[in-house]
């Protein structure tokens, strides 16, 4: 009897092990678990199906590191014409070898995607927007939108037609602190905004060792645009133009400087831009020469002010009170707590782009940017043409 009870448990034993095998099996094989739970733990949903269109933007580590234990979203292809690039991050991400693709086109049509997300230099997003909109796939891409108003204008034209949104993704948009911000302002707890200074940069791209394709192209004015100026002053543009609620400056006047020649040669490493509105100011420093990285804003009102912190604090001091206080903001709502979640939204719900990420926003900043290039150049206020 003993020896019969024995092998009833090893017997059991054994078809659980199976059943575990088995289970274990069918979970690894890619596109068998079409759905899966949702990030916030919520209702079980399909994921987004993705192309990644270059990897020369730096910015890419980030997003493969963000999405390795996401299920909301599922990368079909990788599109990266040097394989060398596409092999490196392949080994550090363990991305499969099926993925790789040289030209976004012939991805398009293989893969049949969701949407297309950027990470190439700035000059080839025109391109990639003008291909996926022949696919009618929506687009996100890293910031800035363009490199000029010109490609801009393009890339809206392209977008119109095709009917497909594009969005602009900015690390800050994310941002607990700003939205915040956003909020007292609105609220018109710091009276009417009667000037903004907004900090953005690091010690540059040499200095903090950026990967060598990203290096090679934010340093060249063609695939950049500029240096500094516009690899920072993106943000600044954009955060005014969304607490603007989209008005466009009057006037744009920028002073750019080279402190490391030596390593900046064909690029500003340090720009200062002010934007005048008929009873606003805006300051955005640029800089690739800040002791530390920092995203940070200032805005002052007619009553009171609020100073971000990073991402999550702030510095307030309202009307009536002597001292300014050090808060914690609120949790910004999904899905505008997260660039993933937020395509999600626009590409799967319906979700009208709007802020920080619009292209309507991005627009505006496109052309505050021109025009600080243009006045860096010329040493002379640029007054935008009324619309």
């Amino acid at each position: 009897m003993l020896a019969l009870g024995v092998e009833s448990v090893e017997d059991d034993l054994s078809r659980v092990f199976f059943v575990i095998l088995i289970v274990l099996f069918w979970a690894a094989i890619p596109g068998i678990n079409a759905q899966s739970t949702a990030p916030n733990g919520g209702a079980p949903t399909a994921p987004l199906r993705v192309v990644v269109a270059g990897l020369t933007h730096g910015h890419a580590d980030g997003f493969f590191t963000h999405v390795k234990d996401r299920h909301d979203i599922e990368i079909v292809a990788i599109v990266e014409p040097d394989r060398k690039i596409f092999d490196r991050y392949a080994a550090k991400f363990a991305l499969a070898a099926h993925l790789w693709h040289a030209d976004l086109d012939e991805a398009l049509t293989a893969t049949h995607p969701q949407a297309v997300l950027v990470y190439t230099n700035t000059f080839d997003h025109r391109r990639a927007v003008e291909i996926s909109a022949k696919h009618a796939i929506p687009v996100m891409m890293e910031k800035p939108l363009a490199v000029s108003i010109e490609d801009g204008r393009a890339i809206e034209r392209a977008a119109r037609e095709a009917k497909i949104p594009v969005l602009v993704n900015y690390e800050t948009t994310w941002y607990r602190s700003n939205h915040a911000a956003y909020d007292l302002v609105h609220q018109n707890a710091l009276g009417e905004i009667r000037k903004v200074v907004v900090h953005d940069g690091h010690q540059g791209p040499a200095k903090i060792h950026v990967q060598p394709e990203f290096f090679a192209w934010l340093t060249d004015p063609k695939l950049n645009g500029a240096g500094a100026l516009f690899d920072f002053g993106c943000y600044g543009a954009d955060l005014m133009t969304w607490l603007m609620d989209g008005h466009r400056p009057d006037t744009v006047t920028a002073v750019t400087q080279h402190f490391q020649p030596s390593a900046y040669p064909r690029v500003d490493d340090e720009a200062t831009v002010v934007v005048t509105y008929p009873k606003a100011q805006a300051i955005f420093q640029a800089s690739w020469n800040w002791p530390f990285d920092r995203k940070d804003m200032e805005i002052y009102g007619e009553t009171g002010y609020v100073i971000t912190v990073k991402r999550d604090n702030l510095r307030l001091r309202l009307p009536k009170k002597d001292d300014e206080e050090l808060i914690a903001a609120k949790p910004v709502p999904a899905p505008v707590d997260d660039s993933i979640s937020y395509l999600r939204a626009v590409v799967l719900d319906g979700l009208k782009p709007q802020g920080p990420s619009s292209l309507e926003t991005n627009l505006v900043v496109t052309e505050i940017l021109d025009a600080a290039r243009e006045s860096a150049m010329s040493g002379k206020t640029i007054h935008l043409k009324s619309e």
